[in-house]
């Protein structure tokens, strides 16, 4: 049984504590790609990690809930995370798409509003931009159904490419109403309103939860851990992971507890699991 790690910051010990409290009335949230997945070159392999759901098999029968939020489509992230019944999983949620879309295990389906025109206008354009653009041979485009994004990674410069193509694409989501969300060598174009800040406080407040630990790898987490912020400066304790990487720093700066990527927080989660009986 692994011990579980102290974490740096008051804050963040005050959280932990208060989950080993009462975990009946604690959420768990959860990333999936770098958190609960390994990085991989090509999204669509991306699996999550071996230990994941049997460690969240376990966890998740000893505290309030358990949500994925991630940006992924929400059916897409259940496939690669295995999470379709399991036993023990049986009230876990996935909110996909950053909280636009909702799959939960007990009816095994997927709730979401209409997509965002612009999208469909963004994909149309896509490959223009990026050919006038100059992208690099090995830079390409996911369809994510409500959002498209660009990956630079397998690109002979990845960093090279990322940056050039972050002001002509920052100008197509703009005349179409889409935002850009950076990540680790990729730009994902998606409609506004919705991140993950905005799905993690929605779901905690909707489930009453007194305690929550939310754990991310990217700058799609910044804004969940700036509601972690908000919360515990509202009295509701909290916990900030970060799934280290050497490709994201912020995360690391603002973290209570860093772990050693996906096998650290599978680590974690077992410990907990282990302390909670």
């Amino acid at each position: 049984m692994d011990p579980l790690p102290t974490p740096a910051t008051q804050a963040g010990r005050d959280g932990l504590a208060a989950l080993l409290a009462k975990p009946r009335t604690a959420v768990i949230g959860l990333d999936f790609d770098g958190t609960l997945a390994p990085i991989v070159a090509d999204p669509e392999q991306a699996r999550a990690h071996p230990d994941a759901v049997p460690v969240l098999a376990a966890l998740a029968p000893k505290v309030a809930h358990v949500a994925v939020i991630t940006g992924r489509p929400a059916g897409v992230a259940v496939r690669h995370g295995g999470f379709a019944g399991v036993p023990g999983l049986a009230h876990l949620t996935v909110l996909g798409h950053y909280g636009a879309e909702r799959w939960d295990a007990v009816t095994g389906t997927v709730s979401a509003p209409a997509p965002h025109p612009g999208v469909a206008a963004v994909r149309a354009e896509l490959p223009g931009v990026l050919d006038r653009a100059g992208a690099w041979q090995g830079t390409w485009i996911e369809e994510k159904g409500r959002a498209v994004a660009v990956h630079t990674r397998r690109a002979a410069d990845p960093e090279a490419a990322y940056e050039a193509l972050r002001g002509p694409l920052t100008d197509l989501a703009t005349r179409h109403g889409l935002i850009v969300e950076p990540g680790r060598m990729v730009l994902e174009l998606r409609p506004p309103g919705m991140d993950k800040g905005v799905a993690l406080s929605e779901y905690v407040r909707e489930t009453g939860a007194e305690s929550v630990l939310y754990a991310g790898d990217d700058l799609g987490d910044l804004p969940a851990f700036a509601a972690i912020d908000k919360l515990r400066s509202e009295g509701l304790p909290g916990l900030l992971v970060c799934s280290g990487s050497s490709e994201v720093s912020e995360l690391a700066e603002r973290a209570d507890l860093v772990v050693d990527g996906p096998e650290g927080v599978v680590r974690l989660l077992g410990a907990l699991a282990d302390q909670l009986g």
